[in-house]
This record gives structure tokens, sequence and C-alpha cells, in this order.
């Protein structure tokens, strides 16, 4: 399961491979969600790995937020949710059948 999970293979006429638009999750506000305030430049992937233990789930932080189009790095004083752990199976299955 990741972030792929909707992004399918396409072919155009000459036969030349390429992916699809990859569609993310929306991922609802949940009780357990914890909420932070950058004091310096934090980058996803090592938000989702002191979170999550897993620096490839960077990309679940970012929907949450909308950032990290084009950059990993979130600016100092920016407010970020960082979805609850406990949901973030539920998240790849949804990514994954949305398919």
């Amino acid at each position: 399961m990741s972030r792929y999970g909707t992004t399918f293979n396409l072919k155009d006429d000459k036969g030349i491979s390429r992916k699809s638009t990859t569609i993310l999750p929306v991922i609802p506000t949940d009780t357990d969600d914890i909420f932070i305030i950058t004091t310096s430049p934090e980058r996803l992937d090592k938000l989702a790995y002191t979170f999550y233990g897993d620096s490839t789930l960077w990309w679940v932080i970012a929907a949450a937020n909308g950032v990290g189009r084009g950059t990993y790095v979130i600016p100092e004083n920016t407010n970020i949710r960082i979805p609850a752990q406990a949901n973030i199976v539920d998240i790849l299955i949804q990514t994954n059948d949305n398919r």
C-alpha cells in the first residue's frame, strides 16, 4: 500500500508509457490528530519518521495540510496537523481502494 494506489499506467498512441495523476485521499480531522507549530523549517519526511516511524508516509502529512507541492520543507511558524497514527492504515486502504 502506498500513495500511488490511485496512479494508473497510461500509454499514448505511440506506445509511450507514462503515469496518470495521483489522486490523494481527503484525510478527515480526528480527535486523536496532533497539531504542531513549527519553530524552524521542518521536512515532511522527518516529521513522518518522528510521528509514524516511517519517512515514506510524508505524503499523509502533506495531503492533510495541503502542502508539499514541489518541496518537502515546511516553513517555520506553520501550523501542521499530523493525522493520528491509528488512522494511517485506514488512509492507505482508502487510497488503494479508490484505484
